[in-house]
């Protein structure tokens, strides 16, 4: 993957796909705005549904078409406000906001409902992510890493869309055991969607990014205008640098999480300082290594955030989660079985344990094996696990499972699950990062740290 002229040459444009198959929509556009003939379209409030596969709009300027764009006439005084949109998709924080955005809204219609995208520059859509992200309140020196960090994803992917290259198993599985009765396989592994109307989604699939609102900092504009076209590389391409809010003290491999190939910059890195972790066996590969990890809490930077750094780095929402760095989930034996029975779709009736049947070298759970009175199965990759094991998603699968035995029975009454970190843990450690730069690190070390023989390269 080389890095293409057009990068190199000019900031390149991008559609986020904010919703898609809405019922209906209401959004208020504030300044002056043309539809796709160049006709004006008046301020003021506006519905929008699908009807007969075309696009019905309600408002000062109502039309019907298959596609209705509205551009602003001038990108930094226009805004259009969107109501209703999903933020935090299946995960522990799911809500609806209204979110404001600058640049162009385009409204389609297609056979499951409306889908809804904000086109703009790259580094207009940064100031929006790393102020969602994380708060726009966070450390100088932390937003300029993450302003990299994203950039570097975001081109890493619109380069593998242009090579025509496709997301591995994306939103896919990657091996499925038969539904019949005995020891299959379920091993799925989530990436970014290979979305077919728009290049990123606006949530945690992609990158969040929640409109122009969050961004409320001048630090936040300043990040991104400091570190214009920066991205990591490694030799000669774009890094596809991944971050999490926390490793649990240590980073893990690209592998463990997503298709079996790695990545020389996205490799495990204690998160503190120096290369190994005082007082602790490597790998935590290893099962009695992992347990006695993440029975301990172990000095790192993302295990020593004070409630006053989280209360400024963290957006309002993520600061409902505070027991990221070590976690504990109990659940009855009926519990249990009733969430896998809902996630996974499979009666194990009574659940006799859960074994660690592979970890990677954060001490995250790669493979899983489930042994139930009527069914057992092995599942897998990391956010699979997360998944069957929660009604939402566990904050991550590094965690070892106590189980406490029932009366005169050889089926546990109560599992219990003490984990580790909030995320996959893969390349940067927001909450590590936060650290760092709160105690004077720059962003170049920062970005040094987690991702290991990368360099710094301005695209544009």
């Amino acid at each position: 993957m080389v890095i293409p002229e057009v990068i190199m040459d000019k900031e390149p444009v991008i559609r986020v796909g904010l919703m898609t198959a809405a019922r209906e929509v209401k959004f208020v556009l504030a300044g002056a705005f043309v539809d796709g003939d160049g006709v004006p379209v008046k301020e003021g409030a506006y519905t929008a549904w699908t009807e007969n596969g075309a696009v019905k709009l309600q408002g000062e300027n109502a039309a019907t078409a298959p596609v209705i764009k509205l551009t602003p006439v001038d990108f930094e005084s226009c805004r259009f406000t969107v109501h209703g949109v999903k933020i935090g998709l299946n995960f522990h924080w799911e809500r609806e906001e209204s979110q404001q955005f600058q640049g162009a809204l385009t409204i389609e219609a297609s056979g499951d409902g409306l889908t809804i995208i904000n086109q703009l520059p790259v580094e207009s859509y940064l100031v929006s992510v790393i102020s969602s992200e994380m708060s726009a309140s966070c450390p100088a020196e932390l937003l300029r890493a993450h302003s990299i960090v994203s950039r570097s994803w975001l081109l890493a992917q619109l380069i593998r869309e242009e090579d025509g290259a496709t997301h591995s198993q994306s939103q896919t599985m990657a091996r499925t055991g038969s539904p019949t009765v005995g020891e299959d396989e379920i091993i799925r592994w989530y990436d970014r969607e290979s979305h077919h109307d728009f290049d990123v989604c606006a949530d945690d699939h992609c990158q969040r990014y929640q409109g122009i609102s969050k961004a409320f900092s001048r630090s936040a504009f300043d990040a991104v205008s400091d570190t214009r076209g920066r991205a990591l590389v490694y030799g000669e391409e774009i890094c596809d640098a991944r971050y999490s809010k926390s490793c649990g003290g240590m980073t893990e491999t690209y592998s463990a999480v997503w298709d079996d190939q790695d990545k020389p910059y996205l490799k495990p890195v204690y998160d503190g300082p120096g290369n190994e972790a005082p007082g602790h066996r490597l790998p935590l590969s290893v099962e009695v290594n992992a347990e006695d990890w993440i029975d301990s809490t172990p000095v790192a930077y993302c295990g020593v955030a004070t409630p006053e750094l989280l209360a400024r780095i963290l957006p309002g929402f993520d600061q409902e989660t505070r027991d990221f760095y070590r976690w504990q989930v109990d659940y009855s034996r009926q519990e249990l079985s009733d969430i896998l029975l809902a996630r996974l779709g499979v009666d194990f009736g009574r659940v006799h344990s859960l074994l660690a049947l592979e970890r990677g070298e954060s001490g995250r759970i790669i493979k899983l094996k489930i042994v139930g009175e009527k069914r057992t199965l092995i599942i897998g990759k990391e956010l699979e696990i997360r998944r069957a094991l929660s009604r939402s998603h566990l904050y991550s699968s590094a965690f070892v499972t106590r189980a406490a035995r029932g009366h005169l029975s050889d089926y546990p009454a109560r599992f219990k699950l003490i984990g580790a970190g909030w995320g996959h843990g893969v390349g940067l450690c927001q909450i590590g990062a936060a650290v760092m730069s709160d105690r004077g690190h720059g962003h170049g070390e920062i970005l040094a740290h987690y991702f290991r023989g990368a360099t710094l390269k301005d695209l544009y």
